[in-house]
């Protein structure tokens, strides 16, 4: 496979995870602001979890409903906004569309164009929960037809390593909020306000209900402990690079066990802490330091699988960055 087709199927379904990602932490902190008053307090950690925070304070703008909205969803100018991905995401598509099936390049077109057209603002403004709703069940479409209409070879195999360091990137992100900033007050711990809040971080992450079925109590010890290091949940850190490594295995047809290249020992160091380290430990070294190192780890595999199978090598060390 061309490393330049490989690239674009990669990066084509990062966009499309991130995107649905964006829509879901979105729709979840909807829900959020019924349950309190502090409408500023509950959107800056929205930003705060994309990592780009910096970005949004350019303009000295407000952490306001409608500002962090269009900021996330439509602003050009952010280049991980949803219509950002989109775009990036349909681009790459029409890079290769002799590779992906003809299914999941007309459902990616319509679903650029639907969310570009003038209608869309007015939506995500009147009706947010059904706009965002529609986002995440239009992603999760373009996931199940790339399931189902696609050979499962070395392009699809690109393709899911994509969305799986993705999904473990804004995992840890999540979690990492919550505990650094979303709420600082320790008067606040264990009131009624800091378990909706932990619900909301698993509802974030689409785990609330498969959590509850483990769990019968919403404890931070356990919140964190299902999120990064349950082995089948399907958006704890720990499955997603345990997929991730499985994915590459395939394309370079290295032993189970063995590293051959750069990207898979990288896959094979984060995978071996996960597997023999437990959540007591990561709170004895500190949550915040813990999933600050994982989410550079994750960036450096990211970087890893560029150099390796695009032969491109970074300018950003962040993979937030446009490819």
């Amino acid at each position: 496979m061309l490393s330049r087709v490989a690239n674009s199927i990669y990066w084509m379904c990062r966009y499309i995870e991130r995107a649905e990602n964006i829509a879901r932490f979105i729709n979840v902190n909807l829900n959020l602001l019924l349950d309190t008053t502090e409408e500023g307090k509950h959107w800056k950690p929205l930003v705060m979890t994309t990592g780009d925070h910096e970005i949004f304070a350019q303009n000295d703008r407000e952490y306001s409903q409608e500002a962090v909205i269009h900021f996330l969803t439509f602003d050009r100018n952010y280049p991980n906004s949803i219509a950002r991905c989109l775009s990036a995401a349909r681009e790459n598509g029409r890079s290769i569309r002799e590779i992906i099936s003809s299914e999941m390049w007309e459902h990616l077109n319509h679903f650029y164009l639907d969310l570009t057209s003038k209608q869309s603002l007015t939506m995500a403004l009147k009706d947010p929960h059904r706009f965002f709703k529609i986002i995440q069940l239009r992603s999760h479409l373009f996931t199940g037809l790339m399931e189902s209409t696609m050979s499962h070879g070395e392009a699809w195999n690109f393709a899911r390593i994509g969305m799986m360091m993705e999904r473990a990137d804004k995992t840890s992100r999540i979690l990492d909020v919550k505990y650094f900033m979303l709420l600082p007050e320790t008067t606040l711990v264990n009131a009624p306000i800091d378990q909706i809040q932990w619900m909301a971080v698993l509802k974030s992450a689409s785990a609330f209900e498969m959590f509850r079925k483990k769990h019968h109590n919403i404890t931070p010890h356990r919140v964190a402990e299902f999120l990064i290091f349950d082995s089948q949940f399907p958006r704890s850190i720990r499955h997603c690079i345990n997929k991730a490594k499985e994915y590459l295995h395939r394309i370079t047809g290295t032993p189970s066990g063995a590293a051959i290249n750069l990207a898979e020992k990288r896959l094979g160091r984060i995978q071996a802490d996960l597997e023999y380290t437990d959540i007591d430990e990561v709170i004895e070294m500190g949550m915040h330091e813990y999933l600050d190192s994982m989410q550079s780890r994750i960036n450096d595999v990211g970087a890893a699988i560029g150099i390796t199978f695009f032969n491109i090598k970074p300018i950003y060390p962040d993979v937030n960055n446009e490819q």
